[in-house]
């Protein structure tokens, strides 16, 4: 339907347009404005309720993509991948984030021009240049021009408009506040627990074989992971980070803490390799005087003193693990470590 086809008493009044003409004063003659064409959605009421749906369509969507952005950051592993033709393998949880966010900023900027470009006002204005300083009666035109133009959007007729961008816009920062999740104590209990557990054997970590404590000489530092774990598994450098164990054989009379030595097995003590300042693998150890070295930053642990912290950053003691032997007289962990290995994370709260 054009503007030819509405009747004259429907169509909106033409504004009067001043032509200037050419003179000596002013050689260039003002062209003026060109005359104004009407939109459907100007004369036909039908037309204008369909942009209004469009708009509001296009707001909903917004909305439904944030809420998929939250979903999907929720509820997709970091570390699951998916095809994507024709670009490859790609990081399931980026993809669908930067789909959802990147829909959800689409739709707010299309529904606002396509708002602006069908149900806004759109005829030109020629204004006079005026001085920066505004006189009262330009104040007061501006204010006028202010409600003329609230009134053109027509955001207090068009609710439907209205109250789907006001949901959009305010759906959409959830997207920044549920990224704060991170900042929290979500990860749960994880990193209060190994896969120690009673009945582990306590396999070298070079022949991959269980230990008998004729396995183990006095003085001597083997390195130890739990009975299972391997290194093809995917999950391996996480585990081994938390499970990672240090086994030495002291004399008993050597012991000076009696937790050690009722934890250990005929002075045979084991403690985890993850230093407690940030979190370094600990691999250096001096026979005679039972100290455990950190060669990151020279935290030092007394091995015959409960692991205590004798010297540099290092906050709390190394965790021991309780150990003994099982019927077949393999070295076995008695349960896990009874608190969290590693940096001290909030304080262990």
């Amino acid at each position: 339907m054009s503007s030819q086809d509405i009747p004259e008493e429907n169509l909106p009044a033409e504004q009067d347009a001043t032509v200037a003409v050419a003179d000596e004063k002013h050689p260039f003659a003002d062209p003026g404005l060109p005359p104004h064409e009407h939109r459907i959605q100007d004369v036909d009421e039908r037309a204008a309720k369909r942009s209004e749906r469009t708009v509001a369509l296009l707001f909903t969507f917004s909305m439904l993509a944030t809420v998929g952005f939250i979903a999907s950051y929720v509820a997709i592993p970091h570390d699951k991948s998916i095809f994507v033709f024709p670009i490859g393998h790609l990081n399931a949880l980026n993809f669908a984030l930067g789909l959802t966010l990147g829909a959800a900023l689409f739709c707010i900027g299309a529904g606002a021009v396509h708002w602006a470009r069908t149900l806004m006002s759109d005829e030109e204005v020629a204004d006079e240049r005026h001085p920066i300083a505004a006189e009262p009666e330009v104040k007061a035109k501006v204010m006028a021009d202010f409600k003329q133009g609230a009134k053109e959007s027509a955001l207090g007729r068009r609710k439907l408009i209205r109250n789907t961008m006001f949901g959009a816009l305010a759906l959409f920062p959830l997207s920044g506040v549920v990224l704060l999740r991170d900042l929290g104590p979500l990860p749960g209990t994880k990193l209060r627990h190994t896969l120690w557990s009673k009945g582990k054997l306590l396999v070298n970590m070079n022949t991959n074989e269980p230990l008998r404590p004729a396995d183990v000489a006095v003085g001597s530092l083997t390195f130890v992971k739990p009975e299972g774990l391997e290194e093809h598994d995917h999950d391996f450098q996480n585990e081994i980070a938390k499970a990672a164990l240090m086994v030495i054989r002291l004399q008993p009379d050597d012991i000076k803490d009696k937790q050690e030595l009722d934890w250990s097995y005929q002075g045979i003590v084991a403690y985890s390799k993850i230093c407690t300042h940030v979190g370094c693998p600990i691999s250096l150890y001096e026979q005679q005087t039972h100290h455990a070295l950190c060669p990151c930053h020279q935290s030092t642990f007394d091995l015959a003193d409960g692991a205590k912290v004798i010297f540099g950053p290092a906050g709390h003691p190394l965790p021991q693990l309780r150990i003994g032997v099982n019927d077949e007289g393999y070295l076995e962990a008695l349960g896990d470590f009874t608190e969290p290995v590693g940096p001290a994370f909030w304080e262990r709260g």
